[in-house]
């Protein structure tokens, strides 16, 4: 095991009855990273999560959490985490389940500070019972830091969040990284993945079928996306060679393909008054999306 990573799971095996949750897993976690494990549903990332967390144990492989056993409270000290499933008091407010959480690090924001940065104030004196489901996962996200922990765990952070309680994570998230926390997000909103990330995992079946960073993992696969504006039809394209998919957004064709210079000869032949062409690489999404079905 490598003391230099914040986190490691090191040929972990964990079987839950008859079901492999992990099969020989190897992750690493790098002071200083926004680290995102992805993956479908039973692909294995909770329990990942758990057993860095110390939460559970592996049958057989080795965990370290700041090269030491995550069972010890010395290195979860120095950890703050944001579960997908959270149960709290509903009778205390805001401040006070931050003032609790705080109490058990050496080193934490005040709860004020840690309001101020998550933007959660507005809450302070607000019942924990009282909020929104939204609400409620901003404020899970102020517990979560409100310790100023080396390392930061957030499974599936931004479900049930708005468009601009996103964003204000987003940008706090990019703040502690800037100031040297390490960061590991599971999540299924692949453009928070993208967005945030410096280094990504994609996990399969409880093994690692891709890892490295955003454009590393883009570049595994070929497909790319076409957009235009032409008068052929999208199942006219549809039916074409090399075409996976055509979908029309507002006046606009979007077509992913895996030979881009046929299709889009094929479409300069086929409409004289082709406009708006645009040709990028895969997002993450269609990545993921392939290297999980060929995985599958």
């Amino acid at each position: 095991m490598n003391n230099e990573f914040w986190a490691e799971l090191s040929g972990v095996k964990k079987r839950f009855g008859k079901t492999v949750a992990l099969d020989g897993l190897d992750l690493q976690v790098r002071p200083g990273e926004l680290f995102s494990v992805l993956g479908p549903n039973g692909a294995g990332k909770s329990t990942a999560v758990s057993l860095m967390l110390g939460l559970l144990r592996p049958d057989s492989g080795a965990a370290r959490l700041f090269g030491r056993s995550p069972l010890l409270v010395e290195p979860r000290r120095q950890v703050g985490v944001m579960m997908q499933e959270v149960t709290l008091a509903p009778e205390l407010r805001v401040r006070e389940h931050i003032a609790l959480v705080a109490s058990y690090y050496p080193l934490p924001f005040t709860p004020v500070e840690a309001m101020e940065l998550t933007k959660t104030s507005s809450l302070a004196f607000r019942p924990y019972g009282k909020l929104s489901a939204g609400q409620k996962r901003q404020v899970q996200f102020a517990m979560a830091v409100c310790g100023r922990p080396k390392l930061l765990f957030l499974d599936e952070p931004s479900v049930g969040l708005d468009v601009r309680a996103r964003e204000t994570m987003w940008a706090t998230l990019r703040e502690l990284v800037h100031n040297g926390s390490s960061i590991v997000l599971t999540t299924h909103y692949l453009e928070e993945a993208e967005s945030l990330s410096n280094r990504v995992a994609v996990l399969s079946k409880g093994r690692v079928i891709a890892s490295g960073t955003v454009n590393e993992i883009r570049a595994l696969v070929i497909r790319k996306r076409i957009t235009c504006s032409t008068a052929l039809s999208a199942d006219q394209i549809a039916a074409w060679p090399d075409v996976e998919s055509v979908t029309r957004e507002h006046q606009r064709l979007q077509i992913s393909t895996s030979n881009s210079e046929a299709v889009v000869r094929r479409l300069l032949a086929a409409d004289a008054n082709l406009q708006e062409l645009e040709v990028r690489r895969a997002g993450l999404a269609e990545a993921f999306a392939e290297l999980t079905q060929e995985a599958a």
